[in-house]
């Protein structure tokens, strides 16, 4: 073999590694979706591991960054009468336990091939309802807080709730694909979505959870919407459940008293009221300002900002960092949002729709729940108990947003798989 020969051979093998298929092979598979185009090249590469690595990093960054934040947060909390028997690392301790389970489960999904949780659809679907009854059942659901929405497995309270919103996204992407010739009849194809997610908000507002059920809500019209629903019959389930959600509030005094706070928080009304978390909230962001007062400096923290360590967190990240933290967070979760939604177009351009809806719900799942939690913390929007996504402390949830994510990945896998000449 000549020294020219093998250079281009070498050559061919580094360029296999780094960018797919040397010369036009890498056009095999051109696919253009609303104006982007997809196909094996460099701006795509059909990684060694077979998933996308970058996205993989950015969920452990902000795993990692919510333990710490989670520690933070909560290092100070046995000095209150109610946790004085807890270790000042009990919310690590136990953070880090569910980061565990949550990675070996997570692992588990990522094993199973979308084809089957296609066929698992309904079955999941039905699981999640007997579990969202099984808590409003007395004696089997726990109560905290007044609000019944734990199920206890040994030591580890369990959201059903978690449960259900990854079962109503898997659900609707599967009833998309089953509907798809009928997606223009409201009858066929929308009132039968719409009377599930219906029975699931009956449901969730009974636990009371109305956080969960907007971000159920949000999930199957989404997913409806990126099926090809009509715009029209869309525009109208967006109308009747922003009135749906009106009518509760306006029909329920401690709502209403929550989006009173809201607007004025710092009024004597609501300074120690329903606006006491959201006035702390700010007032932790306001001494963060730009840089922060450094890790571990918060004061908020110490007993002042009520859920510091749950669904506050990101006011402790915005004293401690500052504005470039909270930054840094918005554009991370931009970032994976945009990332997983370019997966999702990715697996409809080869035809894999269900696919491809399913992590596009997912986008919309974890973007939308950390929007509704980043404006509660700033103050844009009325106090809802929602978490942030992969940082806060709680179990159920960070398990379910692992899943959701391996199954993501999954999909990716299965994209590059195919545009190798593999098949799924």
């Amino acid at each position: 073999m000549t020294a020219d020969v093998r250079n281009s051979t070498l050559l061919q093998r580094v360029t296999g590694w780094f960018g797919g298929l040397p010369g036009k092979a890498a056009d095999v598979l051109p696919v253009r979706v609303g104006g982007t185009e997809y196909r094996q090249s460099s701006s795509t590469p059909a990684s060694v591991l077979g998933f996308d690595q970058a996205l993989l990093w950015v969920v452990v960054a902000l795993l990692a960054w919510g333990l710490v934040m989670v520690y933070s947060a909560s290092i100070a909390m046995p000095d209150n009468p109610r946790f004085a028997n807890y270790a000042s690392t009990h919310f690590l301790t136990r953070h880090a336990m569910y980061l565990v389970i949550g990675f070996v489960v997570a692992l588990l999904a990522f094993q199973v091939p979308m084809a089957l949780w296609e066929r698992a659809a309904p079955w999941l679907f039905v699981v999640a309802l007997l579990l969202l009854i099984a808590v409003l059942i007395p004696g089997v659901g726990k109560v905290v807080n007044g609000a019944r929405r734990w199920l206890s497995i040994g030591p580890i309270g369990f959201q059903p709730s978690e449960v259900a919103k990854f079962a109503v996204l898997i659900y609707a992407a599967d009833y998309m694909v089953r509907k798809m010739e009928v997606k223009e009849r409201f009858f066929r194809a929308v009132l039968p979505m719409g009377a599930a997610v219906g029975i699931v908000g009956v449901l969730l507002l009974a636990e009371p959870d109305m956080g969960a059920f907007m971000v159920v809500a949000v999930i199957a019209m989404g997913i409806l919407f990126l099926g090809g629903v009509n715009a029209r019959m869309f525009f109208l389930i967006a109308g009747v459940l922003v009135a749906a959600f009106g009518v509760m509030i306006a029909s329920s005094p401690w709502r209403r008293e929550r989006v009173f706070a809201y607007l004025d928080p710092f009024s004597e009304e609501h300074a120690l009221g329903k606006g006491y978390q959201l006035s702390h909230s700010l007032i932790a962001i306001g001494r963060g300002e730009i840089f922060g007062v450094g890790l571990g400096g918060s004061v908020e923290k110490l007993h002042w900002l009520p859920e510091a360590h749950t669904d506050f967190l990101l006011a402790v990240i915005g004293e401690e960092f500052g504005l470039v933290g909270v930054v840094t967070l918005i554009v991370l979760f931009l970032w994976m949002t945009r990332r997983i939604m370019h997966i999702g177009r990715q697996a409809i351009a080869l035809d894999r729709v269900f696919a491809g809806l399913v992590a596009q719900g997912v986008a919309i799942w974890i973007g939308f729940q950390a929007f509704i939690n980043m404006g509660v913390n700033l103050g844009a929007l009325p106090t809802k108990g929602l978490t942030l996504p992969l940082m806060s402390f709680g179990g159920s949830a960070i398990l379910m947003n692992l899943v959701a994510l391996a199954v993501v990945l999954r999909v990716d896998y299965e994209n590059k798989l195919l545009m190798r000449g593999g098949r799924v």
